[in-house]
């Protein structure tokens, strides 16, 4: 799987998006940076979702490689919620 040499690792991607996020949050940014900041944390998100969905692909076919059909999900420990992240 060729990765694209402009494209940041995930845990670098991630970093940099828990940054602007707190950059966003903070609100003291001028309108025309907020929305670049913005644009910007869109790009990081596509790319940690396309990582992380290119990695469950990955585990996917490793489980079927070794036998197992059926994908499990994760268990949630008792009194955590998971947290919902809605992006379009």
């Amino acid at each position: 799987m060729a990765q694209d040499p402009q494209s940041p690792e995930f845990e670098q991607a991630l970093a940099e998006l828990e940054s602007l996020v707190e950059r966003l949050e903070r609100g003291d940014l001028p309108l025309e940076e907020a929305l670049s900041t913005f644009e910007r944390g869109m790009e990081l998100t596509r790319h940690c979702q396309n990582s992380l969905k290119a990695a469950q692909q990955r585990v996917e076919v490793l489980l079927k490689r070794s036998g197992r059909l059926e994908v499990e999900p994760f268990a949630i420990p008792e009194g955590s919620e998971p947290q919902a992240t809605t992006l379009k």
